[in-house]
Parts: structure tokens; C-alpha cells; sequence
């Protein structure tokens, strides 16, 4: 489509072109020619309709109208081309005018396209996933967001804001989802397929068709909500009349694939195996499959509207053959143990399901009667046999079900109301105050509960009940009530005895032996006829609660005493002292010095915090017994419960502190020092390693030494005992030291720690035989070896080798390590260095005057000599 252009040169001013005829006179005749070709153009458009049911093809028409007009258009805008107009309108002739016409509606309707276009493919990209996408994605996501994108076009768009033309649009969109589930739903191979995805197929189809309409209708509620005055008040049935009757064809379909699913699971081949009929069963198989199989080869397609009464004729053939039949298949097969509906009683829900099936079968039948043709036939009369046969069986059921009922309930309702409302579960019936005490069990049996739930039912099913299961029944929310208040009633009272410990249970004897005494009338005495179980569930429940009081107060004394316990049990009895000018160590003695008087500090603590024990105890005292004087007999085997928990707890006291002292003998920081000292002839540690031993020994005996000041109690009382005076110089304290002391632990901590003393003394008295080689400097009589040298007048060379000899040793001296850190001992050896020091510039000093006076008297004699001479 290309506009002819003139062949005068339109070169100069558009008033000076317009007074030229001969050039105003072929731009005339180029008018015309564009006029047609422009209304030609236009004409076609108009006509052309989009090739398609989709809505796809009207976007396609769309789209190539656009691009037709739009070349048009982009023509007139060339500057050649409204030079010619200008010219023309200039000349005043009548042609522009009739052209201006044509443009004018060139315009309007390619704006009318390119509007449309533009609007409609923001619907292509929903509108392709509708056809190709997968069902999860169409039914949550795609028809919602074509139909908000069509809202959106409807209130934008300058063309598809009118009923006219949303509409047919709006149809055809109808159309497309509907094409979609007829391919989903593909009748050709739907029934070659497995049942289960069949199904699946089925339910896919039939929510799309169902989501259409749903967000058709959320989006008028929404174009309504936006505030435009245009509603979408179109009409429904165009757009969803064949999608309708679509749903209602898929679920034609999946209640056959169900029934099919149905059968299979009745036909399995265990059933034909225990079946009293096997040849009977695989018959009426083989009579289903034939009834089956002309569904998969339809002469019409059921998805049409017009077929529906064809369809309808085919659905009611399918349930006369089959429902009857399935019915009966089930009731014979499921006859001994009958699906119950979920809350349904037992027998009830035997007979309700009897009567389902009746219901259904009468159901079928009546449906038969109103086609006369169905029923009338030979088929027909097999069938309303089957169904008498089947509904007479069913009622014999129903009649022995119920009979069996009513003789079972007025036989055995009456013994179970004389039960007690409580048993004892434990081995004896006789109370025991032990950890294990008597456990209590609601005694409602469930046979009462089903018997009244069985009479509810029966009578909503019309049947007759007995005189004392009606009663029951109209009891229940007394019983439902009584069993509820005694369940909490029962737990609370396990749960207490659970509580308390072996010591509180037999602490509680009396209180326990009264709560016993109540409960036993439940397990005893009332059944559940009796009119005083509303006053037996208040008495338990008071009785317990005031125990439950007091055994809440007593655990909180026993916390109290814990807490008490476990502060005495984690105190430290071996502080150490810490170094002093910074690297400086104190000595042994200063160091068991320092903790025995730490140890002393922390004693008295204990003493004050076991001196508060007893009032605690007393507290209880007056809680159970009601007396303050510490020594009830009630609470003696409570005081000597704690008095055994706190000999537990000073066991624990003394063998953690020696634990941790051990600890620090091994660990590799040390915590005092002492001296490498020469005591000629030997060199030893001061103090020596029998004083440190005797220092550790002494330390142990002092840990344990503790507990004499824990005074032991009079027997059956939490009063410490007297000094006993024995002589009359002499006082005994009893006290928990003669006990602890004895303890296996205690001995073998003690000894070990010893063990590793011993063995570390040892270890730094090794260390010290390196300093053996210096023997010879204080071992060797310096006044013999110089004595002997006086008299043999050796060489200076072997002066020499002696000076040298000393001197090196002098010096070996300074360079040897001073401190030597061993586990928790720190060596000095600095007066030992010392020492050895001395010696050996000694030694060089007494050399160096024997040869100074050797040398004085060669020289005296050399003298002598050269005088004499």
C-alpha cells in the first residue's frame, strides 16, 4: 500500500504552487487517486473478522489492522504529502475537501486499532498460558490475573470500555476455557488411562470451568468497588451457559470413574478368594465391564448442549446397571463388619449405613419409574428384582442388629451401674505409705458411654429403647460430669503422691492414712447408682488440696534446706595465698599457715549456717504436728532423714575439697617455695621433704578435722547432743567427725594425695644430683691437698690446671637455673648456687696464696745463691 506520488516539481512557496494550474491540476488528479486507494483500504478493514473462536484471533485482527493503518497513516505524515494538501487547500479546491473526509476516518480508525491492539496484548502472555499451561497454574494464577488485566482494558481502553464489544471478547475468552478442559478432558483416551489420573484430569477441568465464573464475578464486585460508573452487567448465560453445563458433564464423569474405582476395590482378587460365591463375584465383574464399556465409545460428544438428552439417557442406563448391583455387592461383602460413619456408634452406625444403602437403591429405582421406557423393559425387570431381594435382606439386617442391641443393653446396663466408681491398681488392696503408694482407676466402664450413645442414635433412627438405657442416656451429662471431675480428681491425687519424697511420705503417715480412708469409700462403697458421688468428689478434692497446702509449704522448707545444704557442700576449705612482689612465693609453712587460717574463717560460716538448720525443721514441725520443741515423735524419721543428708553432704564437702587440693598438688602452677641448700657434706631441701610431708599430712587432718564441729543430734530429735563429761578432766562432743572420717573416700583421697606429694618431693630431690659433681669442693680436705702440694713444689702449669679447675665451676654456677617450678612446689636454688660459690673461690684463693708463697721463697733462695756466688 503506497501512495502514487506527483510527477510536477513541487520545489518553491506552497502560494506560488497554487497559481500554476497545470501543477494544481495534477495534484488533483494524485488527490483521487489516494482518496480510493485510502477508502479501498478502509473498506477492507471494516470487513475483515478474526479467523478464530479465541481471543487470540481478535488480538491477531487487531494487531494487523494496526499495522495496515499505521503504514497509511505514516504516508499521509510525510512532508511531500502535505505539501500537496497544502497546495490543494490553498488553490481551494474541492478535492481536499472530500479527502480530508477520508483522513479524518483514516484516523479515527487507526487510532481505534492501535488503541485496541495496544490494550489486547496485555492479555496475550495469560491468554497463551491458558491453552498451554498446567492445571495448578490456570486455576490459581492465570483465569485470576486475565480477568484483573480484562478489568483493567475495560476501564482504559477508548473501544473496549462498551458492552458490545467486551462481550463477544469476553465470549470468546468463554470458549477458549472451555476447549481447554474438552483437550484436558479427552474422552477419546480418558477411559484408556488409569483411574487415578482419569480423576485428576476430571477435577482439573471442572475447577478451571468453575474458577472462570468464580473470578468473572469477584471482578464485577471489584469493577463496581473502583468507583466507574460502567459495571459489568453483562449477560451471564452467554458467557456461562455451555460452561455450566460442562461442570455438570465432569462431574457426570468422575462419579463414573469413582463408581469404576469403586468396584475394582470391591472385585480384588482376596475377595473372590474368601468369597462363599466366587463364581457369582466374577460374574457380576464381568456384567460391570460390559456395563462400562460402551461409555468409551459415545457417538456424540456429551460436552455439547445439544446432546444433553442423549448424555442424560446414558448416565441413567450406567445407574441402573450399576448402582443397584454395587449396592447389593456391597452390603453382602461389608455385611460382618459395615463402614461407620466417623462419631457413629457401633451398631447404630451398622443399621444407618443399611439404611444409606437402601436409600440409595430406592433412590435409583424411583429415579427408574419416571422413565418408563427404563423400567419397563426386560433389564429393567432383572433390576426392580435384584432391588426387591437386596431391600428385603437389608431389612432381616436391620431387625437382628437392633434385637441383638436391646437383648445385650437390659442385660448387662444394669451390672455395670453396680460397679464402683473407683479400683485399686496396686498389688494390694491395704494402704501402703511407701514411694509406690495406692493407685486409684476410674471405674466408668466405656460399654456405659456406648450404650448411650448407641441409644441417641437409635432414637434419631426411630427405633424403640429401653426404659434404663433411655435414663442413662438422659443421665449423661451428670455422668459425662462425674467421670470429668473425678479423672482431675485422681490426677491430682497421683501426682501428689508422686511429689513426695520416701521421707515426706512417711512424715505425711497421718494426713496420707485419712486421704485413704476417704478414697476407699469410691472403690468400696458408691457405684454409680449412688446419689452421694457429688459429695465423695468435694471431700477428695478438699482433702487433697489441704495436703497438697502442706506439702507445698514442706518443699519449701526442703528448698530452704537444700539451698542450705548445697551452699555448705560447695564451700572451699583450701584457699591459697597469693603471690607477693609479684613473682615471689610464700614459704611452706607460711602457705599451710595461710590456709589452715582461711580454713578456720570458712568453718565458722558452716557452723553458723548447720546451727540454722534445726529451726527449719522445727518450722516443719509446727506445720504437721503443731509443736515447736524439735524432738515430736512424728518427725524423728524426718530428722534423721536430713541429719543422714547432711552426714551425705559433709562427705561430699571434705572429698571435693580434697579432689580440688589434689587438683592443685598436680597442676603445673606453683603455689610456695623452698630452698636447695648445702648442709656439708649433703645438699637437701629446707624445709626437708619429711617436714612438708608432715605440713600436708597435717593439712588433710585439719580438712577433715572440720566436721568435729558439726554436733551429731539426740536420737529422734534434731537437738544437738550435750558435751558428754566421761572424767572429770575429760568432755565428749558427738559430732559427725568419728563417721566422715572412717568414710572409704575420705581414706583414699588422703592417701593419694600423700602418694603425689611423696612422689614430687621425690622428683626435686633428683634434681638435685646434678650438683653431686661439685662433691669435691667441700667433700676434699683443703688443708691436706694444699699441704701436699707445699711439699711436692709441682710445676706452675699444675697450679694453673687447679686455678682453672675452680674457677670454671665458680662460674658453671651463674649460669645454672635458679628456680625450678615442679606442680605446686617452686625450687629455689639460688643459696645453694651460692654455696657452691664460695667453695670454689675459696679453693682459688688458698691456691693462689700457696703459690704466691712457693714463688716468695724460689726467690729468697735464687737470692741467696747470687750472694753467695
Amino acid at each position: 500500500l503506497k501512495l502514487e506520488m506527483p510527477t510536477v516539481n513541487l520545489d518553491g512557496e506552497v502560494a506560488v504552487l497554487a497559481t500554476v494550474p497545470e501543477v494544481v491540476q495534477s495534484l488533483k488528479s494524485c488527490a483521487v487517486t489516494w482518496q480510493k486507494l485510502i477508502s479501498r483500504v478502509l473498506e477492507e478493514q471494516l470487513k475483515k473478522v478474526p479467523q478464530g473462536n479465541g481471543p487470540l484471533a481478535e488480538i491477531y485482527l487487531w494487531r494487523e489492522k494496526n499495522a495496515t493503518l499505521s503504514a497509511l497513516t505514516e504516508q499521509i505524515q510525510l512532508p511531500e504529502v502535505q505539501k500537496v494538501l497544502e497546495i490543494l487547500q490553498e488553490a481551494e479546491s474541492k478535492f481536499p475537501g472530500d479527502l480530508q473526509i477520508v483522513l479524518s476516518d483514516l484516523k479515527k480508525h487507526h487510532m481505534q486499532a492501535q488503541d485496541s491492539a495496544k490494550f489486547l496484548s496485555t492479555l496475550e502472555r495469560h491468554l497463551k498460558n491458558l491453552s498451554t499451561g498446567t492445571g495448578v497454574d490456570v486455576i490459581s494464577s492465570t483465569i485470576p490475573s486475565l480477568l484483573n488485566a480484562l478489568r483493567l482494558v475495560w476501564i482504559m481502553s477508548q473501544h473496549y470500555n462498551e458492552e458490545e464489544h467486551m462481550v463477544p471478547f469476553l465470549e470468546r475468552v468463554s470458549w477458549e476455557i472451555a476447549a481447554r478442559a474438552r483437550k484436558v478432558v479427552d474422552l477419546q483416551t480418558l477411559f484408556k488411562q488409569d483411574i487415578a489420573a482419569a480423576k485428576k484430569k476430571i477435577t482439573e477441568a471442572k475447577k478451571t470451568l468453575e474458577q472462570w465464573k468464580k473470578c468473572y464475578f469477584t471482578t464485577c464486585i471489584q469493577v463496581e468497588e473502583s468507583g466507574s460508573k460502567r459495571y459489568w452487567k453483562f449477560d451471564v448465560k452467554r458467557l456461562f451457559e455451555k460452561t455450566d453445563y460442562m461442570v455438570l458433564i465432569c462431574q457426570d464423569l468422575y462419579d463414573i470413574f469413582q463408581i469404576t474405582e469403586e468396584l475394582q476395590n470391591i472385585f480384588i482378587p482376596e475377595l473372590i478368594t474368601v468369597s462363599e460365591n466366587p463364581k457369582g463375584v466374577e460374574e457380576l465383574q464381568r456384567e460391570v465391564n460390559i456395563v462400562i464399556s460402551p461409555l468409551e465409545d459415545l457417538t456424540f460428544d456429551p460436552f455439547s448442549m445439544e446432546s444433553a438428552r442423549d448424555w442424560a439417557f446414558v448416565m441413567e442406563e450406567f445407574r441402573e446397571d450399576v448402582v443397584v448391583k454395587i449396592v447389593k455387592e456391597i452390603f453382602v461383602q461389608k455385611l460382618k463388619d459395615p463402614p461407620v460413619c466417623k462419631h457413629h456408634p457401633a451398631v447404630a452406625g451398622a443399621i444407618a449405613w443399611c439404611r444409606s444403602l437402601s436409600q440409595r437403591i430406592t433412590h435409583t429405582i424411583t429415579r427408574f419409574q419416571e422413565e418408563e421406557e427404563l423400567l419397563a423393559s426386560q433389564r429393567g425387570m432383572q433390576v426392580k428384582q435384584i432391588y426387591l431381594q437386596v431391600a428385603e435382606k437389608m431389612k432381616e439386617y436391620e431387625d437382628q442388629k437392633y434385637h441383638e442391641w436391646r437383648e445385650r443393653t437390659e442385660y448387662v446396663l444394669p451390672l455395670l451401674l453396680k460397679d464402683t466408681l473407683l479400683t485399686v491398681s496396686s498389688a494390694t488392696e491395704e494402704p501402703v505409705t511407701t514411694k509406690k503408694s495406692v493407685c486409684f482407676t476410674l471405674n466408668f466402664s466405656p460399654e456405659i458411654q456406648e450404650i448411650i450413645i448407641e441409644a441417641k442414635y437409635m432414637e434419631q433412627l426411630g427405633l424403640p429403647v429401653p426404659e434404663m438405657a433411655r435414663y442413662v442416656a438422659l443421665q449423661e451429662d451428670k455422668y459425662l460430669r462425674y467421670t470429668s471431675k473425678l479423672k482431675v480428681m485422681l490426677e491430682r491425687y497421683h501426682k501428689l503422691m508422686e511429689m513426695m519424697s520416701e521421707a515426706e511420705t512417711k512424715l505425711l503417715d497421718h494426713y496420707i492414712q485419712e486421704l485413704l480412708r476417704i478414697l476407699k469409700a469410691g472403690h468400696k462403697r458408691l457405684t454409680w447408682k449412688s446419689v452421694g458421688i457429688g459429695e465423695f468428689i468435694v471431700q477428695c478434692t478438699q482433702t487433697i488440696g489441704k495436703l497438697e497446702l502442706l506439702v507445698h509449704q514442706i518443699h519449701n522448707i526442703s528448698d530452704d534446706l537444700n539451698s542450705r545444704l548445697l551452699s555448705i557442700e560447695s564451700t572451699n576449705l583450701f584457699k591459697f595465698p597469693r603471690s607477693k612482689n609479684g613473682d615471689k612465693h610464700p614459704g611452706a609453712k607460711e602457705f599451710f599457715d595461710y590456709v589452715k587460717c582461711e580454713q578456720a574463717k570458712e568453718v565458722e560460716q558452716l557452723v553458723r549456717k548447720y546451727s540454722a538448720i534445726p529451726q527449719l525443721l522445727i518450722e516443719v514441725e509446727r506445720r504437721v504436728a503443731y509443736t515447736n520443741s524439735g524432738k515430736s515423735p512424728k518427725l524423728a524419721s524426718y530428722y534423721a532423714y536430713w541429719e543422714n543428708r547432711i552426714y551425705q553432704v559433709l562427705i561430699q564437702l571434705i572429698v571435693k575439697n580434697l579432689q580440688a587440693f589434689n587438683a592443685t598438688i598436680l597442676a603445673n602452677v606453683s603455689q610456695f617455695q623452698i630452698e636447695a641448700v648445702l648442709s656439708v657434706p649433703e645438699i637437701t631441701l629446707q624445709p626437708n621433704a619429711t617436714e612438708i610431708e608432715k605440713m600436708t599430712v597435717q593439712s588433710i587432718q585439719d580438712c577433715v578435722g572440720v566436721t568435729k564441729r558439726f554436733v551429731r543430734w539426740m536420737r529422734g530429735t534434731c537437738i544437738e547432743c550435750p558435751p558428754q563429761h566421761v572424767k572429770a578432766d575429760e568432755v565428749v562432743i558427738f559430732s559427725f567427725y568419728s563417721d566422715v572420717s572412717q568414710s572409704p573416700l575420705i581414706i583414699e583421697q588422703a592417701v593419694l594425695i600423700t602418694q603425689n606429694v611423696q612422689k614430687l618431693l621425690a622428683s626435686l630431690n633428683k634434681c638435685l644430683n646434678q650438683w653431686k659433681r661439685y662433691d669435691p669442693l667441700w667433700k676434699s680436705d683443703q688443708g691436706a691437698v694444699l699441704d701436699r702440694l707445699a711439699a711436692e713444689k709441682p710445676a706452675c702449669v699444675i697450679f694453673d690446671e687447679h686455678l682453672q679447675f675452680y674457677m670454671k665451676a665458680a662460674q658453671e654456677v651463674t649460669q645454672q637455673p635458679l628456680i625450678k617450678d615442679e606442680q605446686f612446689i617452686r625450687l629455689q636454688l639460688a643459696p645453694l648456687a651460692s654455696a657452691v660459690q664460695e667453695y670454689a673461690k675459696s679453693w682459688v684463693m688458698s691456691l693462689g696464696k700457696l703459690l704466691n708463697e712457693l714463688a716468695r721463697e724460689e726467690l729468697f733462695s735464687l737470692q741467696d745463691e747470687i750472694q753467695v756466688g
